[in-house]
């Protein structure tokens, strides 16, 4: 037998058996226990004894352990030789790819040899299967002869590949497959993972320092949430192995906050993260001004997922916001993402539905949705006027709310199970007409939307046109948000706190200290104002804001850098001044204050 101690072949093959020697190597024994795969290790031995065809096809996500299943028929089957063919060297050495029918075929006539010589039955283990076929129309003809004689020759092949390189590039070859017994290698249920990594941890003389057996469970459970574009039981021992490595290195102790820790890691999720569910509402209500029963309706909803009560077979949760445009909208979704994940930029994912308009846009969607979401899959996803996308891009967004879930370019699963839909609608602006009409400022207002919410369902559901809410949408979410249109106090609230955050960013950045008369304030809110009820916010004062007060400034601190106080007044006559006024020739200016 060419073997020797430490599991390499002989020197003697490199003269026998030179391609045998150059292009395998031993199969290397396991090196974690392998469990739970019993049923699968019976399959591959009766396929392998087969007096004819006794070739295998190992088909299963990528790191779900098929190598692992070869590895375990080894030590059960001690009369064959088990072989790993590397490609990755054969392809190295090819200068055309029709070079590699030639050196398969030899590959194999040495094999046959080598089994007839050595009295001994080999087995070639061939991963990456598909890199072969897709090499070249020449190595498949060249296998096909083999394995229909694999029997005759002594010769036990067993390939494996993925389930998506399986049906891209063998699964149309058909006399190729008729030639391999498949068998499917599903990734191993939470019993199994687990007793995967408590044998890691008995042989890594780490087992003692668990003093909690559920945390192998929540490696699991966090693994399956937190990464979905990997595999069980792959990335539960990258975790498991990760956390050992810092407690060898640091001395930490195995514990949920050293998971949470190498999570953050490699994921860039936060789950220890935490939310504090008693705070929810005036965390909410300290971004979102005078809109009380909106912020109630979503801490309420909250409550839910900080407590890992909700529906795990769907998103964390949706939100339809609907109302006036500027009443905080975008603004509670915004802050929804900070409280959530502590970010409002990367874990805020957007999409301005009115650019999906057209249903040739649903590839675009589907491509972009499914990537951004691989990418960040623990995210607030918010897809602004839901009303002016396509039919289908609805279809599509009805999956995602359904199932938690969406097939990529590749056909590959995207989770969306750790995401927080927010879906916004200008749909029903009628009822916020009215409300605007009847109600001079915001106390009170969120009492008669309650009254109201029947109402503004039924106006969502049944408008029409250009501004037709998708009805369908309506079952499937779980909270309809309704932003009541805001007084002109509370937008005096917003503009002076946008006109803070002004301030405070000018002196930062530039060391200039900014004075602003209170007239402004008069200027943006009540002699320009959007006197539209329909608008029924603050954006209109915030534009006028950014275009005349920022632009002034930035415009005078680029001409005189060297001036450190600087003020923003209000120069002429407004119409809020003088109701005779036509029109107003009031404007703002920007001086160096002395």
């Amino acid at each position: 037998m060419f073997t020797r101690s430490d599991g390499s072949l002989a020197e003697g093959l490199n003269e026998l058996y030179p391609k045998l020697a150059k292009f395998s190597d031993p199969l290397k024994p396991a090196e974690r226990e392998i469990v739970g795969r019993e049923h699968e290790i019976s399959q591959l031995m009766a396929a392998m004894s087969r007096p004819e065809l006794c070739n295998a096809l190992l088909l299963a996500p990528p790191g779900s352990g098929k190598t692992a299943l070869v590895q375990a028929a080894m030590s059960a089957d001690t009369k064959r030789l088990y072989l790993e063919v590397d490609l990755a060297r054969m392809i190295a050495g090819l200068s055309t790819p029709d070079e590699m029918a030639a050196l398969l075929k030899g590959l194999f006539d040495e094999a046959e040899m080598f089994s007839t010589e050595e009295q001994v039955e080999l087995v070639l283990f061939i991963d990456e299967f598909h890199q072969v076929v897709q090499l070249s129309a020449a190595s498949v003809e060249a296998l096909k002869p083999v394995l229909a004689a694999s029997g005759a020759r002594g010769i036990r092949v067993i390939a494996a590949t993925t389930f998506d390189e399986f049906h891209k590039y063998v699964a149309p070859n058909q006399p190729l497959m008729e030639r391999l017994q498949r068998i499917n290698v599903s990734p191993p249920d939470q019993d199994t993972t687990v007793k995967i990594l408590k044998g890691m941890a008995r042989r890594y003389g780490v087992e003692n320092q668990f003093y909690d057996d559920h945390l192998f469970e929540l490696i699991y459970e966090y693994t399956n949430r937190y990464v979905p574009a990997s595999t069980q039981p792959r990335k539960s021992i990258l975790v498991l192995d990760s956390m050992v490595g810092w407690h060898r290195h640091t001395g930490r102790p195995m514990d949920r906050v050293l998971l949470a820790d190498v999570l953050k890691e490699s994921t860039n999720v936060n789950v220890a993260f935490n939310v504090d569910a008693v705070r929810i509402k005036q965390q909410l209500d300290g971004a979102v001004f005078s809109q009380d029963f909106a912020t109630s309706v979503v801490a309420k909803r909250l409550q839910l997922c900080v407590a890992d009560l909700n529906d795990k077979t769907k998103p964390m949760s949706s939100f339809l916001l609907t109302g006036s445009t500027g009443t905080g909208k975008t603004e509670l979704t915004k802050q929804l993402a900070k409280l959530l994940f502590g970010d409002d930029q990367r874990h805020l994912i957007r999409f301005d539905m009115s650019e999906f308009a057209r249903e040739e846009s649903l590839d675009l969607f589907r491509s972009e949705l499914t990537k951004r979401v691989w990418d960040m899959g623990h995210a607030v996803l918010l897809f602004d006027e839901i009303e002016k996308a396509a039919s289908a891009i609805t279809r599509v967004l009805l999956q995602v709310l359904d199932d938690g879930r969406l097939s990529n370019d590749n056909g590959r699963q995207v989770s969306f199970l750790n995401t927080y839909i927010v879906l916004t609608t200008n749909a029903g602006s009628e009822i916020y007409e009215t409300i605007a009409q009847y109600n001079e400022d915001d106390t009170g207002s969120g009492k008669e939307l309650v009254e109201k919410m029947k109402e503004i369902r039924r106006s969502i559901a049944t408008t029409q046109g250009d501004n037709k809410f998708p009805p369908e949408l309506l079952g499937r979410i779980d909270a309809i948000v309704p932003f009541q249109p805001l007084s002109r106090e509370t937008q005096r609230r917003i503009v002076k706190n946008k006109l803070r955050q002004m301030r405070r960013e000018i002196m930062v950045k530039h060391g200039v200290r900014v004075e602003i008369a209170e007239r402004v304030l008069q200027y943006l809110i009540d002699d320009h104002a959007d006197t539209d009820s329909n608008a029924g916010g603050a954006r209109a004062a915030i534009a006028k804001m950014t275009d005349e007060v920022t632009v002034s400034l930035a415009a005078f601190i680029n001409a005189h850098p060297g001036e450190r106080v600087l003020r923003v007044d209000v120069r002429g006559v407004m119409r809020s001044e003088n109701k005779g006024l036509r029109k107003s020739d009031s404007y703002v200016e920007v001086t160096a204050a002395r």
